[in-house]
């Protein structure tokens, strides 16, 4: 299973492609979709969705993981990142994908240990996690990490569906 990572971000979404393979990942790539400060709202905007549509269409995954955004102190930063998460929950649905979400403690427990890690903390275990990787920054080792937790995540979920279902169908067979 492929997986994109997005941490999304109004002057940087940050994007982390993996191959779960078993219990084994892989790196793929990862980056930053930058947006000019100087420009529109709207056209920072699109050039987020121009920029994550470029790379679902480069590394064609198959599910996609959204880090879920918590409210700031400044209601108007709260508003313009909610915008930005929009567009990298809308890039993926309108790419027919699966997206999830995800919280920052959450990912940050599955992939340090603990959901108060420190952003450097995150980047060091993504680094070890997922060996040769080259970070290209800390949006890009945040999405890496939500792309981790979901494979974490998605593959237990499969794991316990298939016991329910081989638990009804033993139930029914009686």
């Amino acid at each position: 299973m492929r997986v994109i990572g997005l941490d999304p971000g109004l002057r940087r979404t940050g994007w982390g492609v993996i191959e779960a393979l078993g219990s084994r990942l892989r790196h793929v790539a990862n980056g930053t979709v930058p947006t000019d400060p100087k420009a529109s709202l709207a056209a920072r905007l699109l050039t987020l969705h121009e920029g994550l549509a470029a790379v679902l269409d480069a590394h064609r995954p198959d599910e996609a993981a959204v880090e879920t955004t918590l409210a700031n102190r400044n209601a108007t930063a709260t508003i313009k990142l909610g915008m930005a998460r929009g567009v990298a929950l809308l890039g993926p649905a309108l790419a027919g994908l699966p997206v999830t979400e995800y919280l920052p403690t959450v990912v940050k427990r599955s992939v340090v240990g603990t959901g108060h890690a420190a952003k450097e903390q995150v980047a060091m275990m993504v680094a070890r996690l997922l060996p040769g990787c080259v970070l290209d920054s800390a949006d890009a080792a945040d999405a890496l990490a939500v792309a981790i937790c979901h494979a974490h995540t998605a593959a237990s979920s499969r794991l316990w569906r298939a016991a329910q279902d081989a638990a009804a169908a033993g139930a029914g067979g009686r």
